[in-house]
């Protein structure tokens, strides 16, 4: 009896995950001489299937994750078709990318064709500028003239295919606000409304909210409100060592009547070093007006770190657990990019964030002066 009452729950328990499984039916025309078709995971770019190419015919035929957004391709070609594993059996042409199928994907079809249309046009205008650049008979300075005349030259043209993708972007939202179709253009959908109105659509709640293509945007609009909420509120403690090895609390610096920069950089981060001289003249500008700078590193190599810190001739405290992206600081401030930096008032307050270039001698005259 308790051998059988087993087995009917791990039955039970596999239930939902077998519910989650949708057909796919999947056939169509390859252009001549193509030899293998590829069928996968358009998120995680995993192959899932393949299949011959006889007589100019391909298909598949199996069961996959329920409405996950597939892609299918000729050979090593880098374009694709892609569509949602909705169950419909699915017929497409690889010569013209065409799909037949459900409403759905034949939407998303539609709109991933013209949207593919206007970003190889848009590649093609960028590409002429690139190769006025490098264009290696002429000199440096003839190059970048030759380069800035071609952007100018194809900037109304670039700036008219933009407009016309974001017209299909909104087009395309409006069509399907009921289906899943959005969730194929989350990119796009970002770069043209931004975190904030891509997050005003998903608190909406609309059907694809929820599709696993969102959860890289989801989490970095988690990761931006984390952000958020440390602002005007008191810095985090947290302990790492110095170059020493000496452990060192952040509440040793920070909040002790002085003006705290806390600099998250890394000896690897070329943006960084870039950076870097800047932050040195304004450390040099201000730290006798009451301007310090703690360097909290993502390093995990010790003696690349100390040597950076010599390089760039940063003369102030650094600390370092050396557990790279693992690193405490990481975790208690939610920094997923670097460099990036927190300003922290003489009471211990978090008042500005990632202030680099001009922007951090622009805040820090504001509080010192000249």
């Amino acid at each position: 009896m308790k051998q059988v009452l087993a087995m009917v729950a791990l039955v039970v328990a596999t239930l939902p995950v077998m519910a989650q499984q949708t057909k796919y039916s999947i056939k169509g025309t390859a252009p001549a001489g193509s030899k293998m078709v590829y069928m996968g995971n358009r998120d995680s770019h995993e192959v899932l299937d393949s299949a011959a190419v006889s007589g100019g015919q391909f298909s598949f035929e199996g069961s996959y994750t329920k409405d996950a957004l597939l892609f299918v391709r000729v050979d090593e070609a880098p374009r694709f078709v892609i569509m949602f594993n909705d169950g419909t059996p699915a017929t497409i042409d690889l010569s013209t990318n065409v799909l037949k199928g459900s409403a759905q994907n034949q939407s998303l079809n539609y709109y991933d064709r013209q949207n593919d249309s206007l970003l190889m046009q848009m590649s093609a205008l960028r590409s002429e500028v690139l190769d006025a650049y490098y264009d290696m008979s002429l000199s440096e300075e003839e190059r970048e003239s030759n380069a800035e005349k071609k952007g100018a030259e194809v900037k109304p043209e670039l700036d008219r295919l933009t407009d016309k993708d974001r017209e299909l972007m909104a087009q395309m939202l409006k069509e399907n606000e009921k289906t899943l179709v959005p969730a194929a253009f989350v990119d796009n959908l970002v770069a043209f409304y931004g975190m904030d109105g891509f997050k005003e659509m998903l608190d909406a709640n609309p059907p694809y909210a929820n599709h696993p293509a969102l959860d890289e945007i989801k989490y970095r609009i988690a990761q931006e409100e984390a952000k958020q909420k440390i602002m005007g509120q008191p810095f985090t403690d947290l302990e790492e060592a110095d170059t020493e090895g000496n452990l060192h609390k952040l509440s040793e610096y920070v909040g002790k009547g002085q003006w705290v920069l806390i600099d998250f950089w890394a000896s690897w981060c070329g943006p960084c070093r870039a950076e870097m001289p800047n932050v040195v003249a304004n450390y040099e500008k201000y730290h006798a007006k009451g301007f310090n700078i703690v360097g909290l590193s993502f390093d995990q190599k010790k003696d690349a770190w100390v040597k950076a810190i010599k390089e760039l001739n940063m003369p102030w405290v650094h600390l370092a657990d050396l557990k790279g992206w693992e690193t405490v600081a990481a975790k208690v401030y939610h920094i997923d990019a670097i460099p990036a930096s927190l300003l922290v008032n003489p009471e211990g307050m978090i008042v500005a964030r990632d202030l680099r270039g001009a922007a951090l001698g622009k805040k820090l005259k504001e509080i010192f002066g000249e």
